[in-house]
């Protein structure tokens, strides 16, 4: 029981830092410092921490608030559905371009291949990477941005 008590204690100090204490529960504490020499270490320790911190300074760019209100702004002003149009609008033309360049592409391949001596195979899995490395790029960069999206610290005040 006297543990609940040192625990209560606890508590009660760190709400008081924080939001301030009713008068009955402000009362209790006070009363069980004066009577705990180990909790009323603590807490005058606790505030002298707390005193400390508050004594440090920490230097911001004098435009860091206007700069995070403009990036917020921007953010908000262009519709996540028009981001989503160009994504698809933008791999429609990608691979447009690489149905349409692939001869080209394995003309290139096989002229290194014959000059380099390159095995077949080689050449055919380099051809299948040529196409494919980009395309796990364009994955990684929509699961990072939609990661970027749906993080707890964004839309949260």
């Amino acid at each position: 029981m006297k543990e609940d008590l040192h625990i209560r204690a606890q508590m009660l100090f760190a709400k008081s830092l924080v939001e301030g204490l009713p008068n009955a529960e402000q009362s209790w504490l006070d009363q069980h410092l004066h009577e705990c020499a180990a909790c009323a270490r603590e807490t005058a320790s606790t505030q002298e921490l707390v005193h400390a911190l508050r004594n440090v300074s920490v230097s911001v760019p004098r435009d860091l608030a206007a700069r995070t209100q403009l990036r917020l702004r921007l953010q908000e002003s262009v519709p996540a559905s028009q981001g989503k149009y160009l994504l698809w609008v933008i791999t429609g033309f990608s691979w447009l371009v690489g149905v349409l360049s692939a001869p080209l592409v394995w003309r290139g391949f096989t002229w290194v291949g014959n000059h380099l001596h390159v095995p077949k195979l080689a050449l055919e899995m380099g051809f299948v990477l040529w196409w494919v490395v980009p395309a796990l790029f364009a994955v990684a960069a929509v699961l990072h941005q939609r990661g970027l999206n749906l993080s707890p610290s964004r839309g949260q005040n």
